[in-house]
């Protein structure tokens, strides 16, 4: 369970207008991930635009970020596909890249039954051969996991955690029971989903898989260390200072207002894949005030 603990930041995976990685502008944010000491990256999630990407982009992206923190920061790679035969390629390929864990979503344009995803995912856990976490992420892929398939996957080899959005009801210490019951005792629940992470640290889970941490990881480490403290009132200070940024991505995505974030911190000029456009000009100044209210 170590591999998926504490604060996991994700961060754009910046790229030229082809799909090309930037690998030197990667590799700067990923120096300023592991300087602040978040406990891993999460490469190539939904933050890292890993749908966008082609196999062979997706791998010179994990080279160039074990070459920068193997080692020093656990790298956990998004490996979805459409297919399963493609999903284990990129398992196969991360693993032998040198990545410590991976992610798995799962993408499909017909909607899957859970049998499919329960028999996709017993493939991917099997060919990569490293600790997998299960992304449930139901607002991009429209598929959500009940408890019961959690449980179910959560007895396989190599699956050992599972990345959760938002409980509706806000119930986080209630939805954590029931899956506790379901999932054996070093299986890892974590969450997704910023301006709830306050909420979910305080209530116990052990992961906040991390947007903003991917350019603000100094920020969102003291959010976390605080919650794991047990510092209720820094938690809760700290967290009103991101309010302005969690409405900021409430409003157009985090996908979108994390490439104008890198810009007006001056980490890297790329802009989102197309047909994603960039944050409107007119919302830049909200940016901009906005970094002003968190940054340390």
């Amino acid at each position: 369970m170590t591999l998926f603990t504490g604060l996991s930041a994700f961060p754009i995976t910046p790229t030229d207008a082809s799909g090309h990685v930037d690998t030197a502008a990667l590799t700067r944010l990923l120096e300023r991930i592991q300087l602040a000491g978040a406990d891993s990256i999460g490469l190539l999630g939904s933050t890292g635009g890993y749908a966008f990407l082609s196999r062979e982009e997706r791998h010179r992206a994990i080279e160039a970020a074990v070459a920068c923190v193997g080692g020093r920061t656990p790298v956990i790679v998004g490996v979805g596909a459409l297919r399963t035969d493609d999903a284990q390629a990129l398992a196969r390929d991360a693993k032998a890249a040198g990545a410590d864990g991976l992610l798995l979503a799962p993408m499909s344009y017909t909607p899957l039954l859970d049998e499919e995803v329960y028999q996709h995912f017993a493939a991917v856990a099997d060919a990569g051969d490293l600790p997998l976490c299960i992304y449930n992420n139901p607002g991009t892929t429209k598929f959500t996991f009940s408890d019961a398939l959690i449980g179910r996957l959560s007895k396989l080899a190599n699956i050992a955690a599972v990345k959760m959005p938002l409980p509706p009801d806000g119930d986080f210490k209630g939805e954590m029971a029931r899956l506790r019951t379901e999932t054996p005792p070093r299986f890892s629940i974590g969450y997704s989903g910023d301006w709830g992470a306050a909420a979910a640290l305080l209530a116990g889970c052990e992961a906040w898989y991390s947007v903003i941490a991917g350019l603000l990881p100094a920020e969102a480490l003291a959010l976390t260390r605080a919650a794991q403290a047990g510092n209720r009132s820094e938690v809760e200070r700290l967290d009103r200072a991101f309010q302005p940024l969690w409405s900021l991505f409430k409003q157009f995505g985090s996908f979108r207002v994390m490439y104008a974030i890198a810009e007006a911190l001056g980490l890297c000029q790329a802009e989102p894949p197309r047909p994603i456009l960039p944050l409107p000009d007119a919302e830049i100044s909200r940016v901009r005030s906005a970094l002003g209210h968190v940054l340390i």
